[in-house]
């Protein structure tokens, strides 16, 4: 494979003319090659994942109905990270995405610490999503009998194997898997609506408002389980930043970027409240686990033949995709870095195919611990990784909003030009969104468990980044210099 760092540097060295915008030296050498289908249905991938197909029926199981409610306020707070991201995307484009923003607007220290907690969630992510893909597949007899361990390590080499070739591979991938997602929620709505308009019994219960008050009401447990499991239904919506980094690699992001984003709040209310709200009509919340996905469930009560197997294999695209998402992104922030010296050489490094594979590989290589885990405790794995990516969400989306509001701030002293496509109610949005990820913290913390544990480990994740920007910052500052030299 191919080795480019040097041609990058060359094209970016020149810095740039008094008030253009930033330059980011890792935004050199990608090929244009996602269309405006590809970012639309990145966007609505990014919407549906892991969180909701596999997530969704243990956090209905602990919180009741009252998920719902759990997924419209983080809905709305995601919303607010994507649009603010949206609005940096169209004032700088950038496959750095909000590293490269970090960067200009809060310097390299803020990039390291922005790029090394999103790699800290994708690298967990993986292995949520690699641990529910071989839980999926442990659906069908075929694969009942062979170990969780193998099942999450041949996912794993698919999806690796089909995002190194090229850019354009990972678009159509995340195409056809966001049609099967929003075809299979499509259908899955349409027989739950008719389901409860019919009244059709659905394991011995009749679909409607009734199973919900004969269940104990949108709050069975009280409002707290609801609060508490608010950092899982963050996870869900993990991916929403995506088409932001892979605006840096399509042609036209002013026009492409602002439907994209803009459909987001409707599918949330749509796919996420929708489904969640049809499943407890269809079935107590007591009938649902974290053990299946809660629309296998369904299906399985049903008895309709083959259709559980057809919604599993539904819920197995999602994993899959949600993988090749953050394979695919991490390369990209990873490459930023590498070539800003924050991040290892290697991750810089792209091959013919105009794809960064250092920073992908590096990804997968945490995937492959991910799959130690699955043969140490298979039962747990999914619920410890979450937590941690969890932290890794709420670092990323808390250095978005910082970045918007830094941006914002810059705005407003006239050093740079906000476009029209901004995000409302600025500087007020970013401030509550930051208060709203603080009480995520809280919440994970005042939950105790898994979730306690994850929030004692932040002092050792500040601690790993003080030091690893101590171990760099020689570098960077060389190759800051040199930049600024030529």
């Amino acid at each position: 494979m191919s080795d480019r760092i040097t041609a990058a540097e060359t094209l970016v060295a020149a810095p740039p003319a008094a008030g253009s915008p930033h330059v980011d030296a890792g935004d050199a050498g990608y090929s244009k090659d996602l269309k405006s289908r590809h970012i639309n249905m990145i966007a609505i991938g990014g919407a549906i994942g892991t969180g909701l197909f596999l997530g969704a029926g243990g956090r209905l199981a602990g919180a009741g109905p009252s998920l719902a409610i759990a997924y419209a306020v983080c809905g709305v707070f995601a919303f607010f990270v994507v649009r603010a991201l949206g609005e940096l995307v169209l004032y700088r484009p950038s496959s750095g995405a909000f590293v490269s923003y970090a960067r200009e607007f809060m310097g390299e220290k803020g990039a390291f610490a922005a790029g090394w907690l999103y790699f800290l969630n994708w690298a967990t992510t993986a292995v949520a999503d690699i641990t529910a893909a071989a839980t999926y597949a442990h659906f069908w007899g075929m694969f009942s009998d062979i170990p969780q361990w193998i099942l999450a390590l041949i996912a794993l080499a698919v999806v690796l194997t089909a995002n190194l070739i090229s850019v354009k591979y990972f678009g159509e991938m995340e195409f056809w898997f966001a049609i099967i997602k929003v075809g299979a929620l499509v259908a899955f709505m349409l027989i739950g609506i008719f389901l409860v308009v019919t009244q059709h019994p659905v394991d011995g219960h009749t679909p409607g408002f009734s199973t919900i008050s004969d269940s104990g009401g949108i709050f069975p447990v009280g409002m707290l389980p609801m609060l508490l499991v608010i950092q899982g239904v963050v996870f869900a919506y993990a991916s929403v930043e995506l088409c932001g980094v892979a605006a840096g690699e399509t042609k036209s992001p002013e026009k492409i970027m602002p439907k994209a984003i803009n459909s987001i709040m409707w599918r949330v209310g749509l796919f996420y409240v929708g489904s969640v709200v049809l499943l407890a009509l269809l079935l107590p919340y007591t009938s649902y686990s974290g053990d299946e996905s809660p629309f296998v469930t369904v299906m399985d009560k049903l008895g309709i033949p083959g259709a559980a197997g057809v919604m599993n294999l539904v819920v197995l695209t999602a994993a899959l995709s949600s993988l090749n998402s953050g394979l695919y992104s991490t390369g990209r922030i990873l490459r930023s870095m590498a070539l800003s010296g924050s991040a290892p050489k290697f991750t810089g490094r792209m091959n013919k195919g105009q794809v960064p594979y250092g920073g992908i590989l590096l990804t997968a290589g945490f995937g492959v611990l991910g799959v130690g885990l699955n043969y140490v405790m298979p039962g747990e794995a999914f619920e410890i990784v979450l937590n941690f990516a969890s932290i890794g969400i709420l670092g990323t989306w808390g250095m978005i909003m910082l970045c918007s509001l830094l941006f914002w701030h810059c705005s407003r002293d006239g050093r740079v030009t906000r476009p029209s496509y901004q995000l409302p109610w600025a500087p007020y949005t970013q401030i509550v969104t930051l208060a709203f990820l603080a009480t995520v913290v809280f919440l994970m913390w005042w939950g105790g468990g898994v979730g306690r544990t994850t929030v004692m480990c932040l002092p050792l994740i500040a601690a790993a980044l003080v030091g690893g920007w101590f171990v760099v910052r020689r570098r960077v500052n060389d190759l800051a210099r040199e930049r600024q030299d030529v």
